[in-house]
This record gives structure tokens, sequence and C-alpha cells, in this order.
């Protein structure tokens, strides 16, 4: 599990560092962008239920 969390945490910090930037320079396009790639890098909480 913890391989799987590296790659979504990267891309998290991508998507924050990319709409970071997009606030800064006024850029509201690279600020969207960064936005949608946070949320893809979200896990997915669809999975196997403890029940």
């Amino acid at each position: 599990m913890t391989e799987r969390a590296k790659p979504t945490s990267a891309e998290h910090a991508k998507g924050s560092l990319k709409e970071a930037i997009g606030k800064l320079t006024g850029d509201a396009r690279i600020e969207a962008e960064g936005k949608a790639q946070k949320r893809r890098a979200r896990p997915s909480k669809a999975g196997p239920r403890g029940d």
C-alpha cells in the first residue's frame, strides 16, 4: 500500500505547486490545471469494506 501512496503524494504535491504558481502569476489556466491534478491524485475511496 505504501508503494501506491508515494506516487499519489508526488502527484498531489505537483498539483499544489502548479496551483500556487498559477495564483502567483495570475494565470487561471495553470491554477485550474493544478487543482485538477490534485483531484486526480486523491486515492479512490471505493474499496473493500470491513463489515
